[in-house]
Formats: C-alpha cells, sequence, structure tokens
C-alpha cells in the first residue's frame, strides 16, 4: 500500500457521485439523451396521437443519468489510483 493511500483514503461513493457538478452534468445529460431515445424508441406511438408508459419514458431517461453518474465515478476513482500510485512512485525516489 502506497503512503497515499495510507494517508488520504480513497473518496466515497456519495462524494464520487455528488460532487465536481456530477449530479448537474448527469440531470443535462439524461434530458439530451433520453430525448433522443424516447423519440427513437416511441415516436412512431406518438405519433399515432398515442401515450407510451410512463414507466418506459422514465426508464428511457434513467438510463442515461446512472450511465453518467457511474462514468464520472468509476473516472475519480481511477483518478484517485493514479495520483495515488504516482505519489507512491515519488516518495520511493525520495527514499533511495
Amino acid at each position: 500500500m502506497s503512503a497515499l493511500e495510507r494517508t488520504v483514503p480513497p473518496p466515497s461513493i456519495l462524494q464520487m457521485i455528488f460532487s465536481d457538478g456530477t449530479p448537474k452534468k448527469a440531470v443535462l445529460t439524461a434530458l439530451v439523451v433520453g430525448t433522443i431515445l424516447t423519440t427513437i424508441n416511441h415516436g412512431d406511438i406518438m405519433l399515432d396521437g398515442q401515450v407510451p408508459a410512463a414507466w418506459k419514458i422514465l426508464l428511457t431517461y434513467c438510463v442515461p443519468y446512472c450511465v453518467t453518474t457511474w462514468g464520472a465515478a468509476t473516472g475519480k476513482l481511477a483518478q484517485w489510483r493514479r495520483v495515488s500510485r504516482s505519489h507512491n512512485l515519488s516518495v520511493e525516489d525520495k527514499e533511495q
């Protein structure tokens, strides 16, 4: 375990999900991608004057929100690991 890993724990899942504007980015992505997917998947039904099931439309918007949030969280964790590795390498160089 590196010195940074011993002193600075990885960010919590809540920090990764709710920090750095992740919710705002996820909502904007969900609005754009969800609207496009709703049009593609349910456009014919809507053009016939019918309304698709609400749960289907809700899921169509939830999926891009979740994917954006997951991508941001895993990206932040990967960044933390890179920083901890580079810090560990610089500490080892100083010890030699």
